[in-house]
């Protein structure tokens, strides 16, 4: 660096501006209600985020599962409601709606085809 380049100095202006904004930020939240309140919508946002968490994480796996297979995604609910850390979806393949159930964990990203208990009649569909 030579002498004639000028080194990178705050200037009077910038510094007082800084120091007007930390005192406007510091007397806000010395406040106990903005303190608490604050804290109430940080935790609130963890909450929805967390109640959602399952959601999130099927619809991916969905939207990979009718990326792959050329199906159209249409919904998934809302939690895992059996505890098999599966979450039940649908897709349109063609002309027909296919249950699915999709993952909730990231681990295992992807979906199953749900035929439920019923399995197929492969007979009846022949025209045996």
């Amino acid at each position: 660096m030579t002498e004639n380049q000028p080194v990178d100095t705050p200037t009077p202006m910038t510094t007082s501006i800084m120091d007007s904004i930390k005192g406007f930020v510091g007397k806000i939240l010395s406040s106990w209600t903005v303190r608490i309140t604050l804290l109430a919508i940080v935790l609130l946002g963890v909450g929805i985020f967390a109640f959602f968490w399952q959601h999130y994480v099927a619809e991916l796996g969905m939207k990979m599962w009718t990326n792959s297979s050329g199906a159209r995604p249409i919904e998934c609910v809302l939690k895992d409601t059996n505890n098999d850390n599966y979450v039940s979806c649908s897709a349109l393949l063609g002309d027909q709606v296919v249950p699915l159930e999709c993952s909730s964990s990231l681990f295992n990203l992807g979906c199953r085809v749900n035929y439920g208990s019923a399995v197929p009649n492969v007979k009846a569909s022949r025209g045996n």
